[in-house]
């Protein structure tokens, strides 16, 4: 029988993860090996260096690049608050003295005899990690920030946008095809991560964001509702740093779609717990996909073992999703695998394989074109 070896997209109730939590820059780890965390506590932190602003002190004092260290109140590596004089062209005349403020809080980073410049730096700004889920720190980076192993719930979504947050799971919705709409999102939701079945518009978005709902899980929403809500158009680019004040994770795809009754009923069985979910997505090389974590809190973390994840070929009775145009986002049952090359509409020839939906329809979909739905 002919296999296919495809990327899972992955709907586990219960299942073993790895998260690296790692810093963008080198910086203290503050948690150990073998310890268990809380989603909220900070695993490891850092100092950004701040910008850098320059000024010509030579032309505002009206002196030579060689003298400057004479007319500086303030040094290499000194610090100074806003307003505070760092340079003066003291004269006999009081009033005819020039003085020199920081217009920012900072640090001198440099002091140029040559060109007279001076580089100011502002504070450093600190980064912390979270531990983002709850679980067990299994190995320490050293200088840069811990690997957790938790057991939880492990839905990967089609596409999102926001970053990273947590909040208790609840269903505004009682179906896999309801729409999620104005009426149905009320101020019981804050701070939750809310359920909307098939389909979110961009009024419910934007009430959700009013009422103080962290995240949203949903099966599809309007691309051109997406542009509003960003204010621009997405492209292919990166997504996770988006500051619209929620998290969006889209089970399914693009416009009204039902979620898959895996995923929902995934979701349902877990209900009234805390999930963390984030957006990022990445479609390109380096795949990432947006993701819901719902952690067994009750677990023996002393005792998970990390599952074997290995690339799986797609048989016969597979669940997968199709991922292009004219079926992107049904969910089909594969029902054979022709092992000859097949013409396909770009009048190529590329290996398939068929896929039964629910409603009985049998159509025949290029094999790059599928996702399987692994447990």
């Amino acid at each position: 029988m002919a296999h296919s070896y495809t990327p899972g997209l992955r709907v586990a109730k219960r299942t073993v993860i790895q998260k690296d939590r790692i810093l963008p820059l080198k910086g203290e780890v503050v948690k150990k090996v073998g310890e268990i965390i809380s989603r909220d506590e900070i695993v490891a932190k850092t100092d950004l260096p701040g910008n850098i602003s320059t000024m010509n002190i030579v032309n505002l004092l009206g002196i030579q690049a060689d003298e400057i260290g004479q007319f500086m109140k303030k040094n290499v590596g000194d610090s100074f608050e806003k307003n505070e004089i760092i340079a003066e062209n003291k004269s006999f005349i009081k009033w005819f003295s020039t003085q020199i403020k920081a217009p920012i809080k900072g640090s001198i980073e440099s002091v140029s005899n040559v060109t007279g410049q001076v580089l100011l730096r502002q504070p450093p700004l600190p980064i912390e990690v979270q531990s983002y889920i709850n679980g067990k720190v299994i190995e320490v980076v050293p200088n840069e920030g811990v690997i957790i192993e938790t057991v939880c719930s492990f839905i990967q979504g089609i596409f999102g946008i926001g970053g990273e947050t947590w909040g208790t799971l609840k269903f505004a919705v009682t179906s896999s095809d309801e729409e999620l709409d104005v009426s149905k999102i009320t101020s019981e939701y804050k701070d939750c991560v809310i359920v909307g079945g098939a389909f979110a518009d961009y009024n419910a978005i934007q009430k959700a964001i009013e009422v103080g709902v962290k995240g949203i899980i949903v099966g599809g929403i309007k691309d051109e509702d997406l542009r509003k809500l960003l204010g621009y158009d997405l492209g292919v680019a990166i997504t996770g740093s988006e500051n619209i004040g929620i998290t969006v994770v889209l089970t399914e795809g693009f416009g009204k779609m039902n979620m898959a009754k895996r995923t929902w009923n995934c979701l349902k069985d877990r209900e009234n717990s805390t999930a963390s979910i984030s957006g990022a997505t990445q479609i390109r090389a380096g795949v990432i996909r947006p993701e819901i974590i719902i952690p067994y809190d009750d677990a023996d973390l002393d005792h998970s073992a990390m599952e074997e994840r290995e690339a799986k070929p797609v048989v016969i009775g597979n669940s997968v999703r199709i991922i292009r145009q004219p079926y992107f986002g049904k969910i089909g049952e594969v029902t054979e695998l022709p092992s000859a090359l097949c013409a396909i509409e770009s009048e190529t020839h590329a290996r398939v394989l068929m896929v039964k939906f629910d409603d009985g329809e049998i159509v025949t979909i290029p094999r790059a074109n599928i996702e399987l739905i692994e447990e």
